[in-house]
């Protein structure tokens, strides 16, 4: 049973950080490029960053370069998001998406919500 399972969001101020973590289970985590997306109510989801198997291959959204970190611990089935000088504008519900190296496949998390306020 394949599942992805984010964890982490909630509520900080501007200028907070938060670490989103997405669990992955019931397939080859090291074939699968790993994304997170973002989406606010009302608008098409948005791509933050990606991370493929191999490591240093990271990319980033412009709008979140130099504040955000993505990384994957390929041993444990785990990615982190590392949100770092949050903005009002990151409050998003963020997805977890895992993305075959190998075909079409694709596998989405349930999201987890993410609201920066003061």
């Amino acid at each position: 049973q394949v599942q992805l399972v984010e964890s982490g969001g909630g509520l900080v101020p501007p200028g907070g950080s938060l670490r989103l973590s997405c669990a992955a289970s019931g397939f080859t985590f090291t074939f699968y490029t790993i994304n997170w997306y973002r989406q606010v109510l009302g608008r098409e989801r948005e791509l933050v960053a990606s991370i493929g198997a191999t490591v240093g291959s990271a990319n980033y959204a412009d709008s979140v370069k130099g504040r955000f970190t993505i990384s994957r611990v390929n041993a444990k089935n785990l990615v982190y998001l590392q949100m770092n000088s949050l903005k009002l504008e990151d409050t998003a519900t963020y997805y977890c998406n895992a993305r075959s190296d190998f075909g079409s496949t694709n596998y989405w998390g349930q999201g987890t919500q993410v609201t920066v306020s003061l």
